[in-house]
């Protein structure tokens, strides 16, 4: 995995080959269908070249025109989505795949993502075999998994054929996930991550805001540029254009070693979302 530099706001990261995703992108999680055009347009006009979406989200049709209304050449932008637990299944998976270009009107997927282990189903194995598939043929450029464990991630790299070119996970400050992310990096799976600001309660620490004022920078540039540093993909959410522009715009500073560890002690193990152990709800309503 090597990172490059790109445009003024914008560093690359290779995930595989002939395959560069831009490090800070767009999330879209929570974003109602009818915003959802408007803030994509709004994020791909300020500099965006990389949404994240899901079909749990159900807001794939609403970033599908967004692309088209901006009109940017196809290569310009990377478009991630996700598999709904409820679509596992090798079979399932291809269908669910086809179901999501049509939402988006693309023709391939930049990088396809298992949203979950869903240990319930047992059925990630199997779908990982489809994605193997898509990739194969060219209908995702690139394929990775989302909130998978060390456990999952071992037993890909005993018997895949192609390991995971990401592995998404819920990441910021206080649930550093210090362990995975060393794995990851010994197998060459990209780390990206999701709830980059704890869903903004950390912004509010003392120590955030301390290296804020030492930078004259907002709480979210600083840890966004944590992010960055440790050479993470990052998909922070907002559906303000004032925020889109303050979060792409991290490249004019740098964390010194000091204030990298400062922040990485902050670390408490404080997951906000589900637990992937045993998240195993269908996503499908």
């Amino acid at each position: 995995m090597t990172i490059t530099p790109s445009a003024p706001l914008r560093t690359t990261i290779t995930i595989a080959p002939d395959m560069d995703i831009p490090q800070l992108g767009l999330g879209v999680f929570q974003i109602p269908p009818e915003q959802v055009q408007r803030v994509v347009e709004e994020a791909l006009e300020v500099g965006y070249r990389h949404i994240d979406t899901a079909a749990a989200y159900n807001n794939e049709s609403g970033v599908g025109a967004a692309l088209r209304a901006v009109g940017l050449p196809r290569d310009e932008v990377v478009v991630t989505t996700k598999l709904r637990n409820g679509e596992q299944g090798y079979d399932a998976a291809l269908r669910a795949c086809s179901d999501s270009l049509a939402r988006l009107g693309l023709d391939r997927l930049d990088l396809f993502l298992i949203h979950w282990p869903n240990p319930e189903a047992g059925l990630w194995p199997e779908t990982w075999r489809a994605f193997e598939q898509l990739h194969a043929e060219g209908t995702a450029r690139a394929v990775g998994v989302s909130n998978f464990l060390p456990e999952h991630l071992q037993e890909l790299a005993r018997t895949a054929d192609v390991l995971p070119a990401v592995n998404q996970i819920e990441l910021h400050p206080t649930h550093a996930r210090g362990d995975l992310a060393a794995l990851q990096a010994e197998l060459g799976i990209a780390v990206e991550s999701y709830s980059p600001l704890g869903q903004g309660a950390d912004l509010t620490l003392p120590e955030i805001t301390r290296i804020a004022e030492e930078h004259h920078v907002t709480p979210a540039q600083v840890v966004l540029r944590w992010h960055v540093q440790h050479g993470y993909v990052v998909i922070p959410k907002t559906t303000s254009r004032v925020r889109l522009v303050e979060n792409l715009d991290v490249n004019g500073f740098s964390l010194t070693t000091e204030q990298m560890r400062r922040i990485d002690a902050l670390d408490a193990g404080h997951r906000i979302g589900n637990d992937p152990s045993t998240f195993s709800i269908s996503q499908i309503r």
